[in-house]
């Protein structure tokens, strides 16, 4: 049986657009805020029902869960992050490159099959450490 075929939709087509063209990381509830003008009908449902749509096709990538908020990327490409633990704010880190080596480390000591690994570095950013407590 075929899958059912998805509907032309201004709304995807909007989420995706918002999210393939911030390099922020953001939550559901951001992208929301930045297309609510534009679609007025537009729910916080409708948002996340595409994201995770989006997540299956592999078109967007989860990054991290941050003060219970899931944050997107819409670049899919192998890169590493860094996550600020005080602000939240999310970073690409294109300097450090994927190591296949860790995993075919990884692959020694697993009984399945690894396929791929990220790395994310968390402290503080830049913007933080400059900050007052």
């Amino acid at each position: 049986m075929e899958a059912p075929v998805k509907r032309h939709s201004k709304k995807r087509d909007g989420i995706r657009a918002v999210i393939k063209g911030t390099k922020s990381h953001p939550d559901a509830e951001w992208i929301y805020g930045q297309l609510k003008p534009d679609f007025p009908d537009l729910s916080l449902a409708t948002v996340y029902r595409n994201l995770n749509e989006m997540k299956k096709n592999g078109e967007i990538q989860t990054v991290a869960f941050f003060n219970g908020k899931e944050r997107y990327d819409g670049d899919v490409s192998s890169h590493t992050h860094f996550i600020c633990d005080r602000c939240g704010k999310i970073e690409d880190l294109w300097d450090i490159g994927h190591d296949e080596a860790i995993d075919a480390q990884a692959q020694e000591n697993f009984h399945g099959k690894i396929t791929s690994h990220s790395l994310i570095f968390h402290g503080v950013c830049g913007e933080c450490v400059n900050k007052k407590l």
